[in-house]
């Protein structure tokens, strides 16, 4: 373990979607290091998974049944942190669905309204709770689940896209709030990764290799590490930052186009 790893022992972490992918990886990550993780997501079964193989590496942690689309369940989730805790020293907020795949004169008002609710209004309720804790703390380092597509534009997901933009200029704008405030806040932007949800679709993955330059998809582990990085001490002077890790996918500057 490294130096700036040993400073995440006994810390305590948060992560929301932890119940399955990336979220699973960035919590494992984390107790891996000994920091203590808080798992939230509505799916109860995979975050009683997640909770066990926590416990098969030696980690410490709680799960807590949350959807952060609601701000009752929000507030009751850090309440319930700080309360088994005290206190709360890192957030990734990586809770997030893509919604149905349609252009944008198609994309229906509820498949709007299920997206933008989960992956942006639900990193912001996330954030209005965990920045309150850390300025009681005066300190703090966030990351929010961004993507690729927070950055560039991809055909026929307008609601991800929208919202994950949304959640670049959200990460941006807390940065000028709370610089001064010792809380840091960055966003991790990943290509495409090798997720269970992807895997249940083995004819997507194939059409999906070709648009990575590395020619190969990105694992969860991968995104867990940029994570982790972030939060810990080694990017101590890293703030604002929406950190990509796509293997190289915008660098190739492909459109997106679902067959």
């Amino acid at each position: 373990m490294s130096y700036e790893e040993s400073q995440l022992v006994g810390k305590v972490a948060l992560v929301t979607g932890g119940a399955s992918g990336i979220g699973r990886a960035i919590a494992l990550a984390f107790a891996r290091r000994q920091a203590k993780v808080a798992v939230a997501d509505v799916q109860v079964n995979g975050g009683h998974e997640t909770m066990q193989m926590l416990s098969d590496v030696g980690g410490e942690g709680m799960f807590v049944r949350a959807d952060v689309s609601k701000a009752t369940d929000v507030e009751a989730l850090i309440q319930e942190v700080v309360k088994e805790y005290g206190r709360l020293d890192y957030a990734a907020n990586n809770a997030g669905i893509g919604g149905a795949i349609m252009r944008t004169a198609e994309c229906t008002e509820s498949t709007w309204d299920s997206v933008i609710d989960v992956n942006l209004k639900g990193v912001w309720l996330c954030m209005k709770q965990e920045i309150q804790q850390m300025l009681k703390q005066g300190s703090g380092s966030i990351v929010n689940m961004a993507a690729a597509g927070g950055l560039a534009g991809f055909e026929r997901l307008p609601a991800y896209v929208a919202s994950k933009h949304g959640v670049v200029g959200l990460t941006k704008t807390a940065v000028l709030e709370y610089a001064t405030a010792g809380i840091r806040v960055n966003a991790v932007c990943p290509g495409i990764i090798r997720t269970p949800n992807l895997q249940r679709m083995p004819e997507s993955e194939s059409k999906m290799i070709p648009l990575e330059p590395m020619g190969r998809l990105g694992y969860p582990e991968e995104i867990a590490e940029a994570v982790v990085w972030l939060c810990s001490d080694a990017a101590s002077y890293v703030t604002g930052h929406p950190l990509v890790v796509d293997g190289g996918m915008l660098a190739l500057g492909w459109r997106w186009i679902w067959q």
